[in-house]
């Protein structure tokens, strides 16, 4: 307890010294105590960092920058969640730069070899310098004996000792987010408790390079037929939870457009199938690349799309898929009404609310689109207005398709650099268009029947016991003993548990620590 508050300590620091704090405060007053306490702790801080010509996420992320890995990672996290910091904070954190020095090589290859085992390791050779270094890992290129032939490859490495420090900083913040939300209340609205929770799920999985390789592997598999899309191959034995090894990219950053023209590739084709396998892959597959900014695509001589970094992924269900491509195509058709009567059928608004009213809406988003020139017409700027408009209509939007909608923009940024007058619409709408003929066609309606039905038949024999289940669980509901709220996040509610059980000393410990902190400094 006493090492997770001073770990505590050292954070608050860290946050008034780096003019994190400043930021916060401009975005958001503190209490008059929290005031007094940053400021004594801000003692030594460099005059220079506060910039008055900067907004405060500029400020935030620069803050951040200087503050280290995990810091970077939370401003990264919240980067993608507009529905808990805002949009306008939002996109200033997606400037964030994931970029700290290396450690050295003698370092990588010591990991590299106890990892694999000293068999594998002697068919490594010409391990280069680092060519990239992140907050968790740093990439290497290498050459493989794999079944009696050298492979050009890339190793990401992950950091010496990066989850030792993970873990200890969110545990940290963990018990910071619930001091913060249980002494004012006004502050459970930011969900503190639950963005340290998620942070703690994103990084656990990204700190397992397994993971990333599964991710990989399966985009592979998805698009192994796809023309235009080439996902690099994972090499499994030289893969482990710290390195992954895949294929060697051969192209050229996609940022680099006039290198592209000289190897001869069509541009506008480019920007066209960009946009059109992202949207493939989302409503067909459910599964798409989810960090898709220039940094991590590449073009290669053929003008294939070769994606890098696949930390981040984005999954839609079924039913995300069919509302994100019926609300779409609708916009394109202009058939408000039908997309209303989208997202009712989806449960996603209130039924007693006026599908009338939804449909006008919905018309003042799209109206405005059509009327703008085709280089300003954009499918994720679209998907923002919606959410911000289902929002009065006390709907939640679900963060995959915020992720979806985040990475629609870039996708779309992207496209546009290449060929400036791309539209966006005319490119979308025969991906959209196919994949609702398929989904309607005889073909897909009797799939769905009949594997609807064979399940039905499978859960018969449970059915008397289901029946009890449920007998039971009305008679514990009508007697107060059961709360609708069971479905929740059991891992989050156990992390509550944790640092509830502290409840009684903390205080005496937040000020004891304080007084020798004071003392010491």
């Amino acid at each position: 307890m006493l090492k997770r508050i001073i770990k505590l300590f050292q954070i608050a620091r860290k946050l008034s010294t780096s003019g994190a704090i400043d930021t916060i405060k401009e975005i958001h007053p503190l209490p008059t105590f929290l005031n007094l306490f940053f400021d004594i702790l801000s003692i030594g801080k460099n005059p220079n960092l506060i910039d008055k010509h900067k907004n405060p996420g500029e400020k935030l992320c620069i803050a951040l920058q200087g503050m280290g890995t995990t810091f970077i990672k939370l401003g990264q996290f919240l980067a993608t969640r507009p529905d808990i910091i805002g949009e306008d904070l939002a996109k200033s954190l997606e400037k964030l730069q994931d970029k700290v020095p290396a450690f050295n090589l003698h370092d990588a290859k010591k990991i590299i070899k106890k990892e694999i085992g000293e068999n594998y390791f002697k068919d490594i050779t010409e391990i280069s310098e680092p060519i990239a270094a992140a907050s968790i890992a740093q990439v290497h290129l290498a050459k493989i004996n794999h079944e009696g032939e050298y492979k050009e490859v890339a190793i990401k490495i992950l950091r010496p000792d990066i989850e030792k420090l993970f873990n200890e900083e969110l545990d940290a913040l963990m018990l910071f987010a619930y001091i913060i939300e249980n002494t004012f209340s006004k502050a459970k609205r930011l969900k503190l408790i639950e963005v340290v929770h998620l942070l703690r799920e994103i990084t656990n999985i990204e700190m397992d390079l397994r993971f990333e390789a599964a991710a990989a592997n399966e985009l592979f598999e998805n698009t192994k037929t796809d023309k235009g899309f080439v996902v690099p191959k994972i090499y499994w034995n030289y893969t482990t939870k710290k390195i992954l090894t895949l294929d060697k990219v051969e192209g050229v950053s996609i940022r680099e457009i006039e290198k592209i023209r000289k190897l001869g590739v069509d541009l506008k084709k480019l920007a066209e199938n960009l946009i059109q396998l992202f949207l493939t892959h989302a409503v067909r597959d459910g599964f798409f690349h989810g960090d898709m900014h220039q940094g991590n695509l590449f073009v290669d001589s053929k003008g294939n799309v070769i994606p890098v970094d696949f930390g981040i992924m984005g999954r839609l269900d079924k039913n995300n898929r069919r509302f994100l491509a019926e609300i779409l195509y609708g916009f394109i058709k202009r058939d408000y009404v039908k997309v209303a009567e989208v997202h009712f059928q989806a449960g996603l608004v209130p039924q007693n609310a006026s599908k009338e009213e939804f449909a006008q809406a919905l018309r003042s988003v799209g109206e405005p689109i059509f009327g703008q020139s085709i280089k300003d017409i954009s499918g994720g700027n679209l998907l923002a207005q919606l959410f911000e408009i289902t929002e009065k209509f006390n709907m939640q939007t679900q963060p995959p398709l915020l992720l979806l909608q985040k990475t629609m923009v870039v996708v779309e940024g992207v496209a546009r650099k290449l060929y400036p007058e791309t539209n966006i619409w005319e490119v979308s709408k025969p991906v959209l268009e196919n994949w609702l003929k398929d989904i309607k066609s005889p073909r897909s309606t009797i799939d769905t029947a009949i594997n609807t039905s064979s399940e039905i038949l499978k859960r018969i024999p449970e059915l008397p016991e289901l029946m009890d289940r449920a007998d039971h669980a009305l008679k514990l509901m009508s007697e107060g003993k059961l709360s609708l709220a069971v479905g929740a996040n059991k891992n989050l509610e156990l992390e509550q548990m944790k640092i509830k059980n502290f409840r009684n000393n903390i205080i005496i410990s937040f000020f004891g620590v304080v007084i020798v902190f004071l003392l010491v400094f």
